[in-house]
């Protein structure tokens, strides 16, 4: 009977698979082949979602920076004729400018000290800004203004009114009695440079106090009720508990500055177009001249590239030191 029951089992097995030879075979514990392809599929959906970003950043960000690096390679006449590869030539010529250290010195001068003012002005105006008083809302409003007018057109207003012959600032000064004779701020590299730096934080003071208004707006009042349970005062609660919280927020804003002011072009070339000479010029600045007052085509790319490598340098160190803080902290 043993043997016969296990001649029925054997042949009922070869005549099942002989009868679905047309179906797919399948180990125990596997998925089905269309299962699987149906799970691939799926699986590449996001990039329905996020194809039309990647092909928006590979053409607004990666392909001009490939381009970018390709032409600082090139060797490319004053009419934007390619006359070759021209290897490390133009960063030859580059690294040989004897005004090139200073422009890349003032460069970093110029973005920590605007970004550090920035940054420290904004925390007040913003703790300001969310406090309650009469007219709150029209102050804020207000600090919009500098941020929606034209970055160009507040450096041109500056200009002028740091005009020594008809300039307000030397109006006002000389009517309080600071000033005995109007005084050419802009004629001077170190006034010059202080006045640029001062419009700068003054174009970049709405967008970052308005960042780090919006992140005040999410600390819970509990935190702060806690806070006050725990006897801690006015300076020790505000070092403590908001200072931390809004490391998100001060992150952002300083990274987005730190961008902003190593690229910023319209506040320098309206106010002294870096003069006189390359006295108050930066890498920016100094990477325009070169295409269009020099005539040095790959040269200026090759200045693009290492403004770049700076501006990377920059915020990777900004990083590095902040995350170093929360670790210790």
């Amino acid at each position: 009977m043993a043997v016969q029951d296990f001649t029925t089992r054997t042949a009922g097995s070869g005549s099942g698979s002989g009868s679905g030879s047309g179906e797919e075979r399948t180990t125990p514990g596997a998925l089905p082949r269309r299962v699987r392809t149906g799970h691939r599929l799926r699986a590449l959906e996001p990039l329905l979602w996020l194809g039309p970003a990647l092909v928006l950043i590979l053409a607004v960000v990666i392909w001009p920076v490939v381009e970018m690096v390709r032409t600082s390679l090139m060797d490319i006449s004053s009419t934007g004729l390619t006359r070759g590869f021209a290897g490390g030539a133009n960063y030859a010529d580059l690294f040989a400018e004897p005004d090139l250290p200073g422009v890349v010195l003032r460069t970093l001068v110029w973005v920590v000290g605007v970004v550090t003012v920035t940054l420290t002005v904004s925390l007040a105006l913003a703790q300001l800004l969310n406090s309650r008083f009469p007219g709150r809302r029209m102050v804020r409003w207000a600090l919009i203004v500098p941020w929606a007018a034209s970055v160009l057109m507040t450096a041109l207003t500056w200009r002028w009114m740091l005009n020594n012959f008809y300039g307000v600032v030397n109006r006002v000064l000389m009517d309080v009695g600071i000033l005995d004779k109007p005084v050419n701020w802009l004629a001077h590299p170190a006034q010059a440079f202080a006045w640029m730096m001062a419009v700068a934080v003054f174009v970049s003071l709405p967008f970052t106090a308005f960042v780090i208004l919006s992140g005040l707006g999410t600390i819970p009042a509990e935190v702060y009720e806690a806070a006050r349970l725990d006897g801690a005062g006015t300076a020790r609660t505000y070092l403590s508990v908001t200072l931390p919280l809004l490391r998100p927020s001060l992150l952002v804003a300083a990274i987005i500055n730190v961008i902003n002011v190593f690229n910023s072009f319209p506040v320098i070339w309206a106010m002294t177009r870096g003069g006189p000479g390359f006295a108050t010029d930066t890498t920016t600045t100094y990477m325009y001249k070169l295409a269009f007052d020099n005539q040095a085509v790959g040269e200026s790319a090759a200045m693009a590239v290492v403004n770049f490598a700076l501006i990377l340098l920059v915020v990777l160190v900004y990083l590095r030191v902040v995350r170093g803080r929360e670790e210790t902290g």
